[in-house]
């Protein structure tokens, strides 16, 4: 099978968009838009590797952005989106790859269905163009005034990603250099290479302005839009110690929780809650106490793992709510830095965690002094399976 490696093009500045962060790196959904973009691609199983073209000036929004993707290196890109798309074909030379994907990072939806017709496409050309055809009327305008009406049957709109023999891109781009061509395909037919269409995707939208992010958020939402909810509680004793740990953050107490790994029993419950949502089981399966390697381990990889099994569905963690039960150490004091652990932890906003803590009224052994209780709920969104087929492949452009 021929490899196939994804470029990426995140190197704008997003100058129509406004604001100071680039498009690209603004948040869409709990992550950002290049995220979404970057992971669609990277989970993609015929896509070898991926390559990302940033902004030297955006390495460190980019580390973030692209946290736990398993992706290339990034190369920096050039003042232009056409010496960007060069010079990360340059880079990925070294790799020898049969054929290339060629992305623009402010799509953050390239469905995998998009991703296979542009690749199966590469069978039948050099090139190979998702697009969609034009719905409205178009009009030929002077000075704001309508001059006529243009036949638009043959006019059809171009995406991303689009697909390409890689050597052949490769001279291409090469032999463009200095010219102002707007995209990959413009190139491509400068050097006689004859794009073939394919379906493009109707969600696949493209962010240049407000308007287009939170079309964008509609749209996600819309995906995910089989929601979940799990519940989790768990119970530590005291034991000897001089402090206990609750939703990641260390407490001075005269006494510590007993267990094996350190205790966190508001992480625990949250865990517990988070696999519930998605039908994975309990803490103890996936992190048994008979294990050595979690002896004294942190909670946090805990709430990640099942964050991540989430995020492993094409999911997000949408909202939590722990309630802290003891009669002492008092929580309140700890609460917002609680929170903001959580967030951390599951990459969401603070707004979207709730830590609260309540007493028995000296009732049962949180009451007696002998432990610690915490319950939990986590909602999760998931997306919908696919409710129509995909687009049929086009012809020949």
């Amino acid at each position: 099978m021929a490899s196939v490696y994804g470029l990426i093009v995140a190197a704008g500045q997003g100058s129509r968009f406004g604001g100071a962060v680039p498009k690209q790196y603004l948040p869409l959904g709990g992550a950002t838009v290049l995220h979404h973009a970057v992971a669609a691609l990277a989970a993609h199983p015929r896509i070898s590797d991926v390559l990302v073209t940033i902004r030297p000036d955006d390495r460190v929004l980019f580390e973030r952005a692209t946290a736990g993707l398993s992706i290339l290196k990034p190369v920096a890109g050039g003042p232009t989106r056409q010496d960007s798309v060069r010079l990360g074909l340059e880079a990925l030379a070294i790799y020898r790859p049969a054929r290339v994907v060629i992305h623009d990072g402010a799509r953050p939806f390239p469905d995998s269905a998009l991703v296979d017709r542009v690749i199966d496409g590469l069978n039948r050309a050099p090139a190979a163009i998702p697009c969609l055809p034009l719905s409205d009327t178009i009009k030929r305008v002077e000075d704001g005034v309508i001059q006529e009406t243009i036949d638009r049957s043959a006019l059809w709109r171009a995406q991303t990603p689009q697909g390409f023999h890689f050597e052949a891109i490769l001279a291409a781009h090469r032999a463009a250099i200095g010219r102002d061509l707007t995209d990959d395909a413009a190139v491509a037919e400068t050097a006689g290479l004859a794009p073939l269409l394919v379906g493009g995707s109707e969600t696949n939208l493209k962010v240049t302005t407000t308007e287009d992010l939170t079309a964008a958020e509609r749209l996600l939402a819309a995906q995910q839009g089989d929601v979940r909810v799990g519940q989790g509680f768990d119970v530590h004793a005291f034991g000897p110690g001089d402090h206990v740990r609750i939703c990641g953050i260390e407490i001075p107490h005269v006494a510590s929780l007993v267990g094996h790994s350190d205790a966190d029993v508001g992480l625990h419950a949250l865990t517990d809650a988070v696999l519930g949502a998605v039908g994975a089981g309990d803490l103890g399966m996936h992190f048994p106490p008979s294990d050595p390697r979690w002896r004294g381990a942190p909670s946090d990889q805990f709430l990640r793992h099942a964050a991540d099994l989430v995020g492993n569905r094409g999911g997000r963690v949408a909202a939590v709510d722990v309630t802290i039960i003891c009669e002492r150490p008092k929580i309140s004091p700890y609460r917002v830095a609680m929170i903001e652990r959580v967030a951390a932890i599951l990459d969401i906003a603070p707004a979207r965690v709730s830590v609260k803590a309540t007493t028995t009224d000296r009732l049962g052994f949180t009451g007696r002094g002998e432990g610690i209780a915490a319950q939990a709920l986590a909602t999760v969104r998931l997306p919908l399976p696919p409710s129509f087929p995909p687009p049929r492949a086009g012809e020949q452009l």
